[in-house]
């Protein structure tokens, strides 16, 4: 099985995106399942995983009734506030739903770099792991130090960390990445998507080859089962097509067997989000 482990919809006359900004013009319109299947259907993806953009249980129950409509949304990875002291039975409402798969928040948004290791914070993922319910980590390389304080503190909590943490490839971000990428790697509970990287490179002009040395990293500190191809899309479209994303990850795993290739582009999402 071939997936997508991570792309999003959104409708902007349904709900606030505080984060689109009037500069990232070719994400001003609405996305929709009608947008992304055929792309999905050519690049003979089977599922995909549909992400969460803003802090909203209605946009998660939105997305688990699109879900439901669209057989090849294999999963949603919703939002929830993990502080709320309703949080169990959000969750347990949640998971009735059979293709509800994960959560996650902005936490790079968070002013506190430190807000993942919060006492009421903790408490909240500590719920995520009781229900085995995984949680993905959208973080920059300062966020990282907390991620892997969750990740010790949490072994029994699933966490997969999106856009390989967000270095800074355009400026060949490296020193403050990294260690502690390869650090949080040793948890045997972290997985990772190969995701977001055009757009943390130079939007007018990354070359496949500005990505090798970070996708190599992560081939390390992870190895190919515990990665997951995501095409970051419609987001990837500020700086490159689907067709772009897939080409450009296809040529830096060239090297890797069948095998493995075939666990960044399907089994390790399969196994970690539970799609069938």
């Amino acid at each position: 099985m071939r997936i997508d482990a991570h792309h999003h919809f959104w409708q902007l006359d349904r709900f606030d995106y505080p984060w689109m900004t009037p500069d990232l013009k070719p994400l001003l319109r609405d996305f929709a399942p009608g947008d992304l299947q055929p792309l999905v259907a050519v690049h003979r993806f089977d599922r995909s995983i549909l992400v969460q953009t803003i802090s909203s249980l209605d946009e998660t129950r939105w997305f688990l009734e699109l879900a439901e409509r669209h057989d090849w949304i294999g999963g949603v990875v919703g939002w929830v506030d993990l502080t709320d002291p309703a949080l169990d039975h959000t969750l347990d409402q949640l998971k009735r739903h059979p293709k509800f798969v994960g959560v996650r928040h902005q936490v790079h948004d968070e002013p506190d770099p430190q807000w993942l290791v919060r006492d009421d914070v903790l408490g909240g993922l500590k719920r995520l792991a009781d229900r085995a319910i995984s949680y993905d980590l959208l973080l920059r390389p300062q966020h990282l130090p907390a991620a892997i304080e969750v990740a010790r503190r949490l072994p029994e909590l699933s966490l997969v960390v999106d856009h390989i943490a967000k270095p800074a490839i355009a400026s060949g971000g490296w020193d403050d990445w990294a260690a502690p990428f390869a650090e949080l790697a040793t948890h045997p509970n972290v997985s990772c998507k190969l995701s977001g990287m055009i757009t943390e490179a130079d939007w007018q002009h990354w070359q496949a080859s500005d990505l090798r040395p970070y996708v190599d990293h992560a081939l390390y500190c992870f190895t190919p089962e515990r990665l997951m191809f995501g095409s970051d899309w419609p987001v990837c479209l500020l700086a490159g097509s689907y067709a772009q994303v897939v080409s450009a990850l296809q040529e830096n795993l060239v090297e890797l067997s069948s095998a493995e290739q075939a666990a960044v582009f399907g089994y390790t999402a399969a196994r970690v989000y539970g799609v069938a």
